[in-house]
């Protein structure tokens, strides 16, 4: 069966779907609605709707960041970080039936061609529920825990026990 799928801009009313998204597919990571609203209004060049037979079924949230830090789990930024050096993905999300698509694929490399043209240098998440490999295949590369500051460790600790930082290189 052919299904129609695209990934379009997030808008502010589409929040309350990325919630609900969000609420199935983290529910050991929740996050507060004005996480997501804030990451929309800080980057909306970041921020991306899955829709699959016209329906929401993933989403996508992104930023400028800084190499070695952590946005802190369900934390208002406040601002962007000036000076930033990577790009990093704050959340990918698919429900069930978006998995096994393409979709995931396709967004990861939209996100990678807009941060290499925004010259950033690196991109950067932290790889929860089982989804290291995923990401791996995708060219990013774990972060050993004994090279990191400690205060990274900690926020990394506030994700999951298997919680890595992911980094891939764009140069």
């Amino acid at each position: 069966m052919t299904h129609l799928m695209h990934w379009r801009p997030l808008t502010a009313p589409d929040l309350p779907v990325v919630e609900a998204i969000a609420a199935i597919v983290h529910p050991d990571f929740p996050e507060d609605a004005a996480v997501f609203a804030e990451r929309l209004a800080l980057y909306p060049d970041g921020a991306r709707l899955f829709e699959l037979d016209g329906v929401a079924a993933g989403y996508v949230l992104s930023h400028p960041w800084r190499h070695g830090t952590l946005p802190a789990l369900n934390g208002l930024l406040g601002a962007l970080l000036e000076h930033a050096d990577t790009f990093y993905i704050h959340d990918l999300a698919l429900l069930n039936k978006a998995r096994g698509t393409g979709a995931a694929a396709m967004i990861v490399g939209e996100i990678q061609r807009h941060a290499r043209a925004a010259g950033f240098a690196s991109m950067s998440l932290v790889a929860v529920n089982g989804s290291l490999g995923f990401w791996h295949k995708h060219g990013f590369r774990a972060q050993r825990p004994s090279t990191l500051a400690p205060e990274l460790v900690d926020k990394l600790a506030g994700y999951e026990v298997a919680a890595r930082l992911m980094v891939k290189a764009l140069v």
